[in-house]
């Protein structure tokens, strides 16, 4: 392989990871993201709990 060729597979390599890491980076702001949204979620489903702390302590099942 030549010189030129070389220097443009490399090239190439380098965008690949570039494109990579910063999708990566990109998952990872979104997983966090959803992280907190469900940690807020809880926050809220207790503060339900300590208002009504009756709701949801029976459950009625016929079969």
């Amino acid at each position: 392989m030549d010189i030129a060729g070389l220097s443009i597979a490399m090239s190439a390599i380098s965008t690949q990871n570039a494109y990579g890491v910063a999708m990566l980076g990109k998952s990872l702001d979104q997983v966090s993201s959803m992280g907190d949204q469900i940690t807020e979620m809880m926050d809220t489903a207790g503060m339900e709990l300590s208002v009504n702390p009756n709701i949801g302590a029976n459950i009625d099942i016929r079969v």
